[in-house]
């Protein structure tokens, strides 16, 4: 055996090396001779790469001008050999592309599958598995296939496909098929090589078209992504399929009833199996409520979740998105195979490249055509003229004593004419001259031969300016696949923005937090000791010391975090609305200190101090307060002091809300005897501000679409539906809202509303009625019962007036004006109301209302009187009135009292 590395490194040699291992000489002992030591990293060198390389380039990764992989290419290539109109056996295919593929008929089998259910190029018959249920199809030998007819109209021509041989030197097969459609962003792929991936996303066809005439027209376009399992995708980073983007999908979920959701769509990737795993594990870990989960899924999806008593629709709606995948992130990769080479592309590139290469196998086609034309005309003409000339008939063709004579003497006889042929006149020309048949020459007609070389010389000039205007030419051939199969290619995917959904807002508390404040205990398995509040096991846990520390935990089942705890609550961040009220005196002696202030963020199991950071700080009063509120405290003075006052009222309304890191005010500087609340507090925040945003559906507080108000407790949110349905909520941000809202407004218990239905029990006459809607949570309908009955017109102007026109045989009445006011007095309503008129009516339009002025300082006033608030408040006087000497009295014998107590104990 060779010691060179050289010869190991040289892949040449390696067929040579193995071959000296079987040679006569060789014995096995020398395997471990250490004079044959060898070097693995010649072969890995040589041999990993070629692998790699054959990985990348034949097996995971798409080519950009057809966007097919190799095994899907050589499916297409032995399916059109075969094609003869009718269906295929799987199994036939797949053994006819065995010639081409040498991987085995799994593979290929497989590979057919994915393309068949992708519903494009593969027609398919018999039972070719579900992508919902992720069911796998029948055996190869039960289902059938033949290629599209769109598979037929734009992947082949084997006049502009270039071939190689096949793997075994037997056959021919295409380099890559000359697709005129970008396939690649149709049907997307996926596949894992060795160092690299590929991951692109199918996209609709129809919106693939659009792209492509916009950018032939050098307009701007996007492509977004367009999945077969519907549901909907949140595009605002997918960076144009770009490595390093992402999307949002998400499943489909409706509300069957308060007690029930059914998702009707499930993501990309995802099956209806893999849904129902993760959402039965979410409820197992107790982040969801829900009784049980069945699936009703046949042709299309259906999971119904049976929620629990008590369970939030609207939250549980969140928290399926949050801790299941009924929301799933997916990042593309568009990686490619082009000259050889893998490179990363973004999916506008992918389609300007594919266009740009249909308009040069289009303008290839014509050029092909042009010269089978320019071939067919010259021969026409030439053979016309063979004919007219009777040049057959010649006595010295007649005489010629051979062919070479004949040739020579048709060619003198055609000297006269050659100036008008496109090319020279060949022997071979002639030769085909003297192949007519005589029943040709005695049928020919002057007339249809005059006729045919028209014909032919105007589809040349056609093809003539098509060439020369080969962007008009390719957007009519997109124009053209848009119109025959736009309509099989709808969309199925929403594109819509996403709200982000905090998992512990959404999160069931299905934990109890409890703390030993003897041991310095708190934790969720604590059962016998004092109870805090409701927790899930995901939320952070907010603790304040009686020094002034406070930080942040993590809930656990039992955790040390020390005595002196002064509050325990669960941690919302970014709460601005949570303020705490605290006097901490500082240091041991030092002065005593007021402040408010938030906390919105921190870093968990790290401490912070509300005090100044003095050594010996107490904290000596301390309030949580969710909404801000600031109450009356009634500090009393030690007597000895000896201040003329030892009552101070401070009302934490007057201190400014600041950073956790504030010092705070100056309450006073002498010692405080006792801290008393004088009377609960108003909120200092106001009311709450909230907005709807229409592109999810969802309220927020943080300025996003349409403002509805500033709403304080106890005040609700008016829905009226496009169908005549209204109901009110809360203006909770986890609501989930109808897409067919038609009026969305902070509810008025005294605003009436005026409107006009065509009402579909009454012979579909036009009514009018006025009505105050009730304060309902279950959906009311003002339309009627009937749901044919049609909601016209819906106001809640004071004055409203409409416009009625009449119609076919009545139209002679003219129009008819309204007022709504004095056409019908205020009812509930289900009141039906009052017709307008047994006549046909053409319309119903609304008018501007008239201004009243003195309704409009009405209206103004008595807004001023509703917004003016009473700021009295309970009086909750620690002291109940006493007298300051009182006071003292009492003060000093309860310090003479304890002063005893401890002398008798020494």
């Amino acid at each position: 055996m060779s010691n060179n590395k050289d010869d190991i490194n040289n892949s040449e040699n390696q067929e040579e090396l193995i071959n000296n291992e079987s040679h006569s000489d060789y014995t096995p002992a020398s395997r471990f001779d250490a004079s044959a030591v060898h070097h693995l990293s010649g072969m890995y060198q040589g041999w990993f790469l070629a692998y790699a390389s054959y990985v990348i380039l034949e097996r995971a990764v798409p080519h950009i001008e057809d966007g097919l992989k190799p095994v899907q290419r050589r499916i297409l290539h032995s399916m059109k050999r075969m094609d003869d109109g009718r269906y295929n056996k799987v199994a036939n295919i797949v053994g006819h592309t065995m010639q081409f593929h040498p991987h085995g008929d799994a593979s290929i089998g497989d590979a057919l599958v994915q393309m068949g259910q992708k519903n494009l190029l593969i027609d398919m018959q018999g039972n070719w598995g579900n992508i919902l249920t992720g069911d796998r199809a029948a055996a190869p030998r039960y289902i059938e296939a033949r290629l599209s007819q769109f598979a037929l109209d734009v992947v082949f021509n084997p006049k502009t496909t270039n071939w190689q041989l096949s793997y075994d030197g037997r056959n021919q097969e295409p380099i890559t098929l000359p697709a005129k459609f970008p396939l690649l962003l149709a049907q997307g792929a996926e596949g894992i090589a060795v160092g690299l991936s590929s991951k692109i996303l199918p996209h609709n066809p129809n919106e693939i078209c659009e792209a492509a005439i916009s950018y032939l027209k050098g307009e701007e376009f996007q492509l977004y992504p367009d999945f077969p399992t519907g549901g909907s995708i949140d595009i605002s980073k997918y960076n144009d399929g770009l490595r390093g983007g992402s999307i949002k999908v998400r499943a489909k979920i409706e509300k069957l009833d308060n007690k029930t959701l059914v998702i009707r769509e499930i993501p990309f990737s995802k099956t209806t199996t893999s849904l129902i795993d993760s959402i039965l594990k979410a409820i197992d870990k107790g982040k969801i409520k829900a009784k049980k989960v069945d699936d009703n899924t046949a042709a299309e999806v259906e999971i119904q979740i049976h929620l629990a008593s008590g369970v939030s629709s609207d939250k549980t709606i969140d928290a399926l998105y949050a801790f299941s995948d009924c929301e799933v992130n997916i990042s593309p990769n568009c990686c490619v195979i082009e000259d050889q080479k893998p490179r990363f592309m973004t999916v506008s590139e992918v389609l300007r490249h594919s266009v740009d290469s249909t308009m040069g196998l289009l303008r290839k086609e014509l050029q092909i055509r042009k010269d089978e034309l320019l071939s067919q005309l010259f021969f026409a003409s030439l053979e016309s003229i063979f004919i007219e000339e009777r040049i057959y008939k010649d006595k010295k063709f007649e005489q010629a004593a051979n062919v070479d004579a004949a040739v020579k003497h048709i060619d003198e006889r055609l000297e006269p004419f050659k100036k008008d042929f496109i090319r020279e006149i060949t022997r071979d020309d002639i030769l085909r001259l003297l192949e007519i048949k005589m029943q040709r020459i005695l049928k020919f007609n002057k007339e249809k031969a005059e006729e045919l070389i028209a014909k032919m010389k105007q589809e040349i000039k056609d093809i003539d300016y098509k060439l020369a205007h080969m962007v008009a030419v390719t957007i009519e051939w997109f124009t053209f696949l848009k119109e025959k199969y736009g309509k099989e290619h709808q969309r199925l995917t929403e594109i819509r923005n996403f709200d982000t959904i905090e998992a512990t807002k959404v999160v069931e508390a299905n934990e109890k937090l409890y703390i030993n404040r003897q041991e310095g205990f708190i934790g969720t398995s604590l059962k016998k000791d004092e109870f805090v509040c409701n927790c899930s096991d995901i939320d952070d846990i907010i603790i304040f010391y009686k020094d002034g520390l406070y930080k942040i935990i993590k809930v656990a089942e039992k955790i040390f975090v020390g005595k002196n705890v002064l509050h325990v609550q669960v941690f919302k961040k970014n709460d601005k609305r949570t303020i705490y009220n605290a006097v901490y005196r500082d240091g041991k002696k030092g002065p005593y200190y007021i402040k408010r202030f938030n906390v919105t963020t921190m870093t968990r199991e790290r401490d912070y101090n509300l005090t100044n950071g003095t050594p010996n700080s107490k904290v000596v009063y301390f309030t949580a307060n969710p909404n801000g509120e600031a109450e009356v405290i009634k500090v009393t003075l030690d007597p000895a002091s000896k201040k003329g006052n030892i009552f101070i009222e401070k009302d934490f309304s007057d201190i400014l809300i600041k950073g956790r890191a504030a010092k705070g005010n100056l309450l006073t500087k002498f010692n405080i005897q006792r801290i008393g609340l004088k009377s609960h507090g108003h909120s200092t925040l106001g009311g709450r501000k909230v907005w709807f945003d229409p592109d999810v559906n969802r309220l927020n507080y943080d300025e996003h679409g349409k403002l509805l108000g500033e709403f304080n407790e106890g005040d609700s949110i008016l829905i009226v539906l496009d169908n005549g349905e209204f109901y009110i909520t809360n203006f909770d941000a986890n609501n989930h809202y109808e897409d067919n809202i038609l009026i969305i407004e902070k509810w008025d218990e005294h605003k009436v509303w005026s409107l006009v239905l065509i009402d579909a029990d009454n012979n579909n006459y036009h009514y009018i009625k006025r009505f105050n809607m009730e304060a309902t949570k279950r959906h009311q309908n003002f339309v009627g019962e009937n749901p044919n009955s049609k909601l016209i017109v819906l106001t809640d102007q004071k004055n409203p007036r409409v416009k009625v026109t009449y119609g076919g045989e009545d139209a002679f009445r003219g129009d008819q004006e309204i007022d709504v006011n004095e056409f019908i007095s205020v009812k509930g309503f289900k009141a039906k109301g009052k017709r307008i008129a047994t006549w046909e009516i053409d319309s119903v339009e609304l008018l501007e209302p008239i201004v009243n002025e003195e309704e409009q300082e009405e209206e103004a006033q008595s807004n001023e009187e509703m917004n003016e608030q009473d700021s009295s408040s309970e009086n909750l006087d620690p002291d109940k009135g006493k007298s300051q000497q009182d006071v003292i009295d009492e003060i000093t014998g309860q310090l003479n009292l304890f002063n005893d107590e401890e002398n008798s104990e020494s």
